[in-house]
């Protein structure tokens, strides 16, 4: 015997109407989508909108004020210098924030692994890959601390890192010394900073990026069409790809540019630390997007308890997104000495950590967990670069380069909070 209650159809709501999901894959006009996205953004959707919009506003602001200067290849590639090490420890705060968690101690971890590193290389007279891999190793270690204190004793982890902010400053000071300096001068690890790819290999990378993101997007624009799940139009991949592409085609084209101050010089090509930080992105978005642990990583930053009633291991998940936040602090730290050359007690603390939480908040990533993507690192940490680097270049004084963005990190916080309250009032 029939109910006389018949359920609505997967293709229609209950009024009748085509559901949301049928909508979106029965679209196929760059209009219809660009009339979803406008809802998704109204209901309180942002994605990475802010953080691109503040790159364009802040990028124009800053070519009027210094059009001689900003815009330079030199300046371009001084900028990707600047950016990377905060762009790789955001990379990392990303996973713990996903989780609705923070990592106080991230910066100064990441001194620590750049003097671990340092001594290995100045006094022991270590082979730069065993110094490398010191640092790293000892990031592991130090994540796998951090994580356990939270994850298995259960210690907030604004408690744990802040205490350990605290000490590894005390261990990093003991290991150089009050006042002290260790010098970088392995060149293998000052290239990342000091030295450009050939032309010519820039290029070719450039065409395999575009080539790779090409792939991807189109593959993934197959299957969901083959299987019949929700799919964009094609002419939005296409158009997608053609403005990556662009942008690729254009930053490639600005650093192929003799910047070399002196005559009879040659300084031109991709720095090192960009493709380095090209494939901690796509190796990081993967692992977010593509794997079992990523999808776990959401489900746990959304609603922990009803992760672990499906099975999921929570504490986990959490002591490894610590690990990879410690791991990727290494890194951080191994570029930022390759920078400046040295590692001082005083390294990866003062402002490094606010700007590295500031580079994935303004880039997107959620303060209360489960919203984020790793690319909001690298947008957070252009948009914190251009500040610092733009001011510098006005001349302005220091103290503006932290009200500012104190300011912009304040505005990111406050649009992701209006953000959430409107997407739970629309129910998206």
């Amino acid at each position: 015997m029939s109910s006389p209650i018949s359920a609505p159809t997967s293709s229609q709501e209950p009024g009748g109407a085509p559901s949301g999901f049928e909508a979106d894959r029965t679209s196929d006009s760059l209009g219809a989508s660009a009339r979803a996205y406008v809802d998704r953004v109204r209901g309180g959707d942002l994605g990475a909108l802010p953080a691109i919009l503040g790159i364009v506003v802040l990028g124009l602001l800053f070519f009027a004020l210094r059009p001689q200067t900003f815009l330079t290849p030199r300046n371009m590639a001084n900028l990707a210098d600047q950016a990377a090490p905060i762009i790789i420890l955001a990379m990392g705060l990303v996973f713990i924030l996903l989780l609705g968690e923070i990592d106080l101690s991230a910066g100064v971890v990441s001194g620590v692994c750049a003097a671990v590193m340092a001594k290995l290389l100045a006094d022991a007279g270590a082979p730069w890959y065993v110094s490398v891999l010191a640092a790293i190793v000892t990031g592991v270690a130090i994540g796998l601390f951090t994580g356990s204190l939270v994850g298995m004793i259960g210690i907030p982890s604004f408690v744990v890192t802040l205490a350990l902010f605290l000490g590894w400053q005390g261990f990093t000071l003991r290991l150089i010394g009050e006042g002290g300096t260790v010098p970088v001068r392995d060149p293998v690890i000052s290239a990342i900073s000091d030295r450009n790819l050939p032309v010519t290999l820039g290029w070719i990378l450039a065409l395999l990026v575009i080539a790779l993101y090409a792939a991807l997007q189109l593959n993934r624009w197959r299957t969901q069409r083959t299987k019949g799940l929700a799919h964009q139009p094609l002419a939005v991949v296409l158009v997608r790809i053609a403005v990556i592409a662009a942008i690729v085609v254009l930053v490639t084209a600005v650093l192929s540019v003799d910047r070399a101050p002196a005559v009879g010089v040659v300084l031109a090509g991709i720095p090192y630390a960009v493709p380095l930080v090209i494939l901690l992105l796509l190796l990081l978005t993967f692992v977010l997007g593509r794997t079992t642990f990523g999808r776990h990583v959401y489900a746990v930053g959304g609603n922990a308890e009803a992760a672990r009633r499906a099975g999921i291991n929570v504490t986990k998940i959490k002591v490894a997104v610590f690990v990879i936040g410690s791991t990727l602090a290494a890194i951080s730290g191994i570029v930022a000495a390759a920078r400046l050359g040295s590692v001082a007690p005083g390294s990866g603390g003062g402002n490094t950590l606010l700007y590295a939480v500031g580079a994935a908040v303004i880039g997107g990533t959620s303060l209360f967990g489960g919203r984020g993507r790793v690319r909001d690192a690298v947008l957070g940490g252009l948009v914190v670069a251009i500040i610092a680097n733009g001011l510098g270049l006005l001349g302005t004084e220091a103290y503006l380069n932290f009200i500012i963005t104190g300011g912009v990190l304040l505005l990111a916080a406050s649009v992701d909070a209006l953000a959430r309250r409107r997407a739970a009032a629309t129910g998206h």
